[in-house]
């Protein structure tokens, strides 16, 4: 008899995401390791006077969810101020804003993330809410800031002040008065700098939650697109006091204005390992399509003396990435607009020809919100990963902007997961939480049921499996760790989680449904990190 498992799953649907075996009913966990993957009768042998038996009352196990892009400490911090979301009036923002000063008399700023484009016009809208305090609000995509009269006098740009940074804004009106929006991170830095930074306990209190929160929706392990090594650290006492039960990769965020000597940061952080490691760093190639700073191969629709810019000319990108490259590392590079995937394939095509082979060079785009027809066979040539999000496409009479700033004859390779697929790009998936939910059973959701946006326009959906295999196997191989987690195969890492129905039934039923299904249980590293 093997030495018996610590908990056993039985009575389930198990899809592996193992092509050797594809589906079991069973599950056996020993340790940190998977010990069994079979029928729910052999699964006893594993069975000893200790081990817990799980029914799995025939809903679906499936490796733990790997979110393969989002911002871990940002988004935790964030669960700390006015939450946004989904208010689509100004009236909506206003009295949020005032229930949370109400709420909060002692904070000397107030705070709103998740704003939608177009519903805060001004900083009259700010002042209505709160004149007496700073107020900062930023959007849900984090590159547009809007700020109240209050907090644009104390930065010293109400009535003049430059950015600090290339592709960013200060939005003013006829007179020259700073309107309160702020255009990515070069105009909103010039506020949100006056804000106090968070004490570590703040940041271990709220990094907490959400990590908890990513639990509950069966995360255990994530990219975290955004970091350095203070950000590493952070995540790494956190796992040494038992409060990390989530795997998390740390990349170093390489700005515009980062000097190549600051790369060995990055090198010390790939030294790094455990469940919370380094090994990666990550640009941001442009801005976002919403706020017109996405860098795009032609006019906007709705700016058509505009393309864009981008945070990096294709010699500073070459330079500073081809030194991470020569350092062993992975590049992941922010590009919304095709304009900036296109530089960013102009720069790996150049990096890979300047420091010639390389094993396991597996660097990435992040969004690729459109996509040049003539880009898409370089993906493959240049084996460059697609990162995508299913809950950033936007839906047709939702309100966003995002289809008028792109235009019709762009709505065909928008948002093109399927096409990107055909030409064989490896796609990793997450949510860019804050952006969006991080749920990835809601991010599922999102993927079955993408419809063309007009007739003639390719369908972009993607099957179940291939959702499946985004969060899981294909995740995992994004991060070089393809060997040992992102599937349920013995030996392999106990990464999983128990779904309470049957998710194959329910998504061929009723797709959409797919997002109201639960996580009774996940398991990180062999240990059950929440149980419903």
């Amino acid at each position: 008899m093997p030495q018996p498992a610590d908990f056993i799953i039985e009575n389930a649907r198990v899809w592996t995401g193992d092509p050797q075996q594809p589906v079991a009913e069973a599950v056996a966990v020993r340790g940190r390791r998977i010990a069994y993957v079979g029928t729910t009768a052999d699964a006893r042998g594993w069975r000893g006077p200790a081990t817990r038996l799980i029914d799995g009352q025939n809903g679906t196990v499936t490796p733990g969810f790997i979110d393969s892009h989002l911002h871990l400490l940002y988004g935790s911090l964030n669960l700390s101020r006015a939450q946004l979301y989904g208010l689509r009036s100004r009236a909506a923002v206003i009295t949020a804003l005032k229930e949370f000063a109400v709420a909060h008399p002692d904070v000397p700023w107030v705070q709103g993330r998740g704003a939608a484009y177009d519903v805060i016009q001004c900083r009259a809208d700010l002042d209505a809410a709160v004149s007496d305090r700073p107020v900062l609000v930023i959007a849900y995509d984090g590159h547009t800031g809007w700020a109240n009269t209050r907090a644009l006098e104390l930065a010293g740009i109400l009535r003049g002040g430059e950015v600090r940074g290339p592709n960013s804004v200060i939005v003013r009106d006829a007179a020259g008065l700073a309107t309160g929006e702020l255009r990515e991170t070069g105009a909103i830095g010039l506020v949100e700098d006056l804000i106090a930074e968070p004490s570590q306990s703040e940041k271990r209190r709220w990094l907490v939650e959400g990590v908890r929160a990513l639990n509950r929706s069966g995360v255990t392990a994530v990219h975290n697109m955004n970091g350095d090594l203070k950000e590493l650290e952070l995540y790494r006492e956190a796992e040494r006091d038992g409060e990390l039960t989530l795997r998390v990769y740390v990349p170093f965020h390489i700005e515009p204005h980062t000097a190549i000597e600051a790369l060995p940061e990055a090198a010390e952080m790939a030294r790094i390992d455990g469940l919370a490691r380094g090994g990666a760093v990550k640009f941001f190639m442009d801005g976002v399509l919403e706020s017109w700073t996405a860098l795009m191969v032609a006019p906007y629709a709705d700016q058509p003396d505009s393309c864009g810019d981008a945070l990096f000319s294709l010699e500073h990108f070459v330079r500073m990435a081809g030194e991470a490259d020569r350092m062993g590392l992975q590049i992941a590079v922010h590009c919304c607009g095709d304009g900036a995937v296109r530089r960013t394939l102009d720069g790996y095509a150049r990096i890979q020809s300047e420091n010639g082979p390389r094993e396991r060079r597996r660097h990435r785009i992040e969004h690729i919100e459109v996509i040049h027809p003539d880009d898409l066979p370089r993906f493959k040539q240049l084996g460059v990963i697609g990162s995508v999000q299913p809950l950033h496409a936007p839906t047709p009479g939702d309100g966003d902007v995002w289809m008028g700033r792109a235009g019709r004859d762009r709505w065909g390779l928008s948002f093109a997961w399927r096409t990107l697929q055909q030409a064989g790009v490896r796609l990793a998936l997450g949510s860019d939480w804050p952006v969006a939910d991080f749920n990835p059973l809601a991010g599922i959701a999102a993927g079955l049921t993408r419809q063309p946006w007009q007739p003639g326009d390719s369908e972009q959906a993607l099957t179940l499996e291939e959702l499946l295999v985004g969060y899981t196997r294909d995740a995992a191989y994004t991060e070089l760790r393809e060997h040992e987690r992102g599937r349920l195969r013995i030996g392999y890492l106990a990464d999983l989680v128990l779904l309470d129905g049957d998710l194959a039934r329910t998504a061929a039923e009723d797709p959409a449904a797919v997002a109201r299904l639960q996580p009774a249980l996940t398991v990180v590293d062999g240990s059950i990190a929440h149980a419903a």
